[in-house]
């Protein structure tokens, strides 16, 4: 199978590509740049997972970056078991095709426990003294050994948090080359998430921003271009559009003052989100918040109060669940669709005294919903610098230490996401240095089906794209090849044919499709059982006995030609 670089660059949209990416502008010249129409949410875990399946949220039950886990009475965000995704994945289906495919997955979420063949991914290690080690976990195990060893340790302060910056992407990218070079995987995910950084700090368009692109851009040119070298296609893909925010929204705190949510007072004098006995709470997640309801009967109840928060552009019930896909036992009883400008914060508390004591810190897992107030430092808080500093100290030192530099002021963030975007130039994007795959729009889901045929057997016997009309010269194994991996469909109607027999197409697409409408314009050559025309150049002057004849011998050669090379 042909190598393939599956690469996620988060945040990147087609309004981005021009002079500031050189790079990923070159591979749109060569291949292809198509809109890419994203699913909801447009967040990180549902929009991979949907890329991993081919399938939407209602099949691989991905529904946000976390949920309520109704069985354990907890909300739990980035979790990383890759059995939490249902259905087949991409790396499985391939496998079905060619036993000796290999996948590797880095930094691709869900990333644990997974039928892949290599992988690597964020995972800290917490002493039993409260202490945060950084550091990432890999399979085989000894990939970790072998990565700092050639790379040095994985910038995890830069992967996430206020210290967020572009290491962590230049790290992932030097990682991806090491493995496609020594490990040579047939399929390679790899993840840059660096433009998520600034872009939800100071907004899209915001000139700080936009010169995070070329940054990116680097990266990933050197990414592709290494990957190119060693015969790779290249698929770049993202899971969203960052666009400018200007109000918060707390679905939480509204439910509490309607006495549907309740928290719990601790010994220490905070707040803690009770789910158990509340009737109704919101896990938020950017642009989106999955609204959980304890009783049916307050499910209207519910509804209404959503409607009410200037702000909300859509509350879904159950229907409205069912027309985007996100209709699974773990979306919320309601989902809240934000306006274009505003998001939902994960806040319960009613005065920031009794907020609890992880909501001034980095912690991605205990907090119930998202918080990108993480990526910055308080800044209302004097030497809050110097005050982290003080606390990595004691960690160093082997102390406890509280790392509370947070803000809970959430006006600070400037940009979000998790709606359908409203322009496809604000939407993400998908480029493939495969001409012959061009297109203008794909769903998400069509990543799937897109990278396979990228892998397919033959691939590298292909020397011309889609030759389109016959011209009457001779037709060879060149030409012939493509057109064995195109999808069918009759010239006429443009319905799909049939790929029961390929042997009959030669430098053009079938031309009949079997409906008695098509076939009455068919050639006596033409075979009606699979509605296919002959190549011109094999039948002119030839009686139809000696044309099959021909036809079969030039097939036969064809395919032994292809399965030579392939082969070498």
């Amino acid at each position: 199978m042909k190598p393939v670089l599956l690469l996620d660059v988060v945040g990147l949209t087609r309004g981005m590509l021009g002079a500031g990416t050189p790079n990923l502008s070159a591979l749109a010249r060569d291949g292809f740049a198509a809109e890419l129409a994203p699913v909801l949410p447009a967040v990180t875990c549902s929009a991979q997972a949907t890329m991993v399946t081919g399938k939407l949220p209602r099949d691989h039950g991905i529904v946000g970056n976390g949920w309520y886990f109704r069985t354990l009475n907890e909300v739990w965000l980035w979790r990383q078991s890759g059995a939490l995704i249902e259905g087949e994945k991409i790396w499985d289906a391939a496998r079905r095709r060619d036993p000796s495919f290999r996948c590797a997955n880095l930094f691709w979420w869900y990333n644990m426990n997974t039928t892949a063949d290599l992988g690597a991914t964020p995972r800290p290690t917490y002493p039993a003294d409260g202490r945060k080690l950084f550091g990432i976990y890999t399979y085989p195990h000894g990939l970790r050994l072998e990565l700092e060893a050639a790379l040095g340790e994985f910038p995890f302060h830069t992967f996430w948090g206020p210290s967020a910056a572009i290491d962590a992407s230049e790290w992932i990218g030097r990682a991806a080359l090491h493995v496609i070079e020594q490990h040579r995987p047939t399929l390679a995910l790899v993840y840059l998430p660096h433009l998520d950084y600034d872009f939800q700090r100071y907004g899209a368009s915001d000139a700080r921003a936009r010169a995070e692109v070329t940054k990116i851009d680097r990266v990933a040119g050197e990414l592709i271009a290494g990957a190119r070298a060693r015969g790779a296609a290249v698929l770049v893909v993202s899971e969203y559009g960052i666009t400018d925010a200007r109000r918060p929204l707390h679905p939480n705190r509204v439910l509490r003052e309607a006495g549907l949510l309740s928290a719990l007072e601790t010994p220490l004098g905070w707040e803690l989100l009770d789910f158990g006995e509340s009737r109704a709470f919101a896990v938020a997640d950017h642009q989106i918040a999955h609204v959980y309801v304890k009783r049916r009967e307050d499910r209207d109840r519910v509804a209404g109060i959503l409607r009410s928060i200037d702000g909300v552009e859509r509350v879904l019930d159950d229907a409205g669940k069912a027309e985007f896909g996100l209709d699974h036992e773990r979306a919320g009883d309601l989902v809240a669709v934000a306006e274009r400008d505003a998001w939902f914060t994960y806040y319960y508390w009613l005065d920031d005294a009794r907020a609890p004591d992880f909501a001034r810190t980095v912690d991605i897992h205990r907090k119930p919903g998202y918080d990108p107030a993480e990526l910055f430092f308080d800044p209302a808080r004097p030497l809050v610098k110097l005050r982290a500093a003080w606390a990595l100290a004691r960690k160093v030192l082997g102390f406890r230490y509280l790392m509370d530099v947070i803000s809970l002021d959430p006006t600070i963030v400037r940009g979000t996401h998790g709606r359908l975007p409203e322009r496809a130039e604000e939407g993400p994007v998908a480029i493939c240095s495969e001409a012959r795959f061009a297109r203008e729009k794909m769903a998400m889901t069509d990543v799937f089906s897109l990278a396979l045929e990228l892998a397919r057997p033959f691939a590298a016997a292909i020397r011309t794209p889609f030759c389109g009309p016959h011209t009457g010269r001779a037709t060879s194994t060149s030409d012939v090849i493509p057109h064995l991996l195109a999808p069918l469909r009759c010239t006429t109607c443009q319905r799909p044919g049939s790929r029961k027999d390929t042997t009959s197409m030669a430098r053009h697409p079938p031309t009949r499709c079997g409906e008695r409408a098509c076939n009455r314009a068919a050639s006596p050559m033409t075979n009606r059982s699979r509605g296919v025309r002959p190549c011109v150049a094999l039948t002119r002057q030839s009686s139809p006995p000696a044309d099959r004849r021909r036809w079969a011998s030039f097939k036969t050669s064809a395919m032994s030609s292809a399965l030579r090379r392939s082969r070498t």
